[in-house]
């Protein structure tokens, strides 16, 4: 940003050319994905040639190498079409940015060109059937073997499960708790993956979602990420991109919802003129802008203290998350309310955006747990 409240110029183009790839890409077939249940592989592999499966992982290694808040701007505009598509995207950044990070320079070069063109695409898997928000309490476990390690164990709830070739996953090779995590890259092809059938979900069902499971899987030493015991610093780090990235997602529907509300309640008429006439129609929608606009400030703030490594990135990342998840859901109820029974329709796209943003606030950390991230932060000062 520049100065305290404007986009770059820099910003405000790569934020057109998401809003222009959405338009054309993403928004006019969205609805078929969700109700069919498509996963839009080649859409997804044209974002790449954009640029967007490695916003940023560095130039030197391929990538564009950009900052939290170009990764939230791109986010928020693909998510105007399809906040399941941009999740998915945001998460395989997340997996190639890991990789670059804190990998070696030949996993680096083993991996990252392919994930750039998404000619690969990568899973996270953190989450377990028995440690969703207490991650450190993780079970799958990787036992050294020479020049391998042999992992065991399951991931649930994994984005791209069954579909993707890559997955970067948090093992315990140590103790418990925190110090004992590391972080492994496993191929789908490596004998003794599996995967469970795709899970029925609410919403985000241009992505699948399956449980990933591993036995006796011999994974080269040589695919760590980082040192042994790196994992679980290495999984926070990424969650603080995550989060924002996903409230981000969260933006772009609600923001959607309330133009479509805005366009239909000028339409629609009801006791002899348009409904957006009445006080009481204007002042949810003064409601939903402001507190929409709120969030985004807030979450564009925490962006730029991620991109900065500021002290306090995290509680920043987490209060944003919240706020900006928590609003967007609240932001689309109120655009399916006034719509009335015509949004509780798949003709229109509210209730498609009801369902999709309904899972932000579980997902990356749920919103209860950003409040004790907060709560933490403050009274630790």
């Amino acid at each position: 940003m520049t100065g305290q409240f404007d986009l770059t110029d820099e910003q405000f183009q790569i934020q057109e050319m998401a809003r222009a790839f959405t338009a054309d890409a993403i928004t006019p077939y969205a609805a078929e994905w969700d109700e069919k249940h498509i996963f839009p592989r080649d859409t997804i592999r044209a974002a790449a040639e954009l640029g967007f499966a490695s916003i940023y992982v560095s130039e030197e290694s391929g990538g564009i190498g950009l900052g939290r808040l170009e990764a939230a701007l791109i986010m928020e505009a693909m998510a105007y079409g399809c906040p399941s598509t941009s999740a998915f995207i945001s998460i395989h950044n997340m997996a190639s940015w890991m990789i670059d990070r804190f990998g070696s320079a030949e996993l680096k070069a083993k991996y990252l060109p392919s994930l750039i063109t998404m000619e690969r695409m990568a899973s996270y898997c953190l989450t377990e059937p028995s440690s969703g928000s207490d991650a450190a309490a993780l079970k799958t476990r990787a036992v050294r073997d020479g020049d391998h390690y042999v992992v065991n164990g399951s991931k649930q709830f994994i984005s791209g499960a069954g579909e993707n070739e890559i997955y970067v996953t948090m093992v315990r090779t140590g103790e418990e708790g925190p110090k004992g995590i590391s972080c492994l890259v496993i191929e789908k092809d490596m004998p003794g993956v599996s995967f469970g059938a795709n899970e029925r979900k609410l919403g985000w069902h241009s992505q699948p979602t399956r449980q990933v499971t591993f036995e006796d899987v011999r994974v080269p030493v040589e695919n760590r990420v980082g040192g042994e015991g790196e994992g679980f610093r290495f999984a926070m780090m990424g969650l603080d991109g995550g989060r924002l990235n996903i409230g981000a997602c969260s933006l772009g529907g609600a923001q959607r919802c309330l133009d479509e509300a805005i366009r239909y309640t000028k339409e629609r008429q009801q006791f002899g003129r348009t409904i957006a006439d009445f006080q009481n129609t204007q002042f949810m929608l003064a409601d939903m802008a402001t507190e929409l606009e709120a969030a985004r400030a807030l979450l564009y703030l925490a962006a730029a203290k991620v991109t900065a490594n500021a002290p306090d990135k995290t509680k920043f990342a987490a209060m944003a998350k919240r706020l900006a998840t928590d609003t967007g859901s609240s932001v689309v109820d109120r655009a399916l309310q006034l719509h009335g029974g015509y949004g509780y329709l798949m003709d229109y796209p509210i209730e498609r955006f009801w369902r999709d943003l309904r899972v932000h606030s579980i997902l990356e950390g749920t919103n209860q747990v950003m409040r004790m991230i907060v709560g933490r932060e403050l009274t630790r000062q």
